[in-house]
Order: C-alpha cells, then structure tokens, then sequence
C-alpha cells in the first residue's frame, strides 16, 4: 500500500473513533447524557438504539481500515448513511432550531468530512487497480 493509502487509513481510524465512542457512551448513559429534566422511558429506549446503531457505524468503517483500497462499496454504503443522518441533523435544525456546538461539529463531520473521505477512499483505490 502506498503513504497515501496508509495516510487514509489512519485517518478513517481515528475518525471513526467519533461513533463508536459517542455510540458505546450513547448506549451506557442514554439519554441521561443530556441531562435533561424528565425524560421519557420511549426517549430513553430510541436514543439507546440509534447509539446502538452509530456504535455499529463506527465498528463498520473501523473494519475498512485494514484493506481500505478494496472497500469501496461498503465504505460508499457507510458513508452514505452518514451523509443522510447529516441531512436529517440538517432537517432538523430548519425545524426546531439551531443545535448545540457538539452537533453543529457532527453536521459538519457527516456533510464535509465524510464525502472528502469518500472520494479519498476512492483515489487510493484506483491507483491500487480497485
């Protein structure tokens, strides 16, 4: 593998490292993470799952990393669940108004970083032959 594609591998690494944090710390605290004053059981119950699934997320893109120039079609899948969670974030903020910093960096990471990720990936695999 080439500096670059090694380059990419350690920045997938270290990004996905995002999800699979923010999901294992979604999922053992719930939606108490938020501090908020009364949450519902149903709240508590969906929030731990969709961190059950941003965890998983994580876990996926990390599996990429060993052979990143022949993971196009499971790194485009991934990258576009991400790329529609920023839509919804975004759909959000129209709707209910203007998220916290924390989200404000995460719509950032799925809408800019994730889709640069995904054309890096795909430049490392073209010049590996994939």
């Amino acid at each position: 593998m080439t500096g670059e594609g090694r380059a990419l591998q350690a920045v997938v690494a270290l990004a996905g490292l995002v999800p699979i944090l923010t999901g294992l710390d979604g999922v053992t605290r719930g939606v108490a993470m938020f501090r908020l004053a009364a949450p519902t059981a149903d709240l508590d119950s969906h929030f731990r799952y969709l961190s059950g699934i941003f965890l998983m997320l994580g876990l996926a893109f990390a599996s990429t990393v060993p052979n990143i120039e022949r993971q196009g079609r499971r790194f485009r899948l991934l990258g576009a669940m991400v790329i529609m969670g920023g839509f919804a974030r975004m759909l959000s903020w129209a709707m209910v108004g203007p998220p916290g910093v924390e989200h404000r960096l995460g719509l950032a990471m799925e809408l800019i970083v994730v889709p640069l990720l995904m054309l890096w990936q795909g430049r490392v695999a073209r010049k590996a032959g994939h």
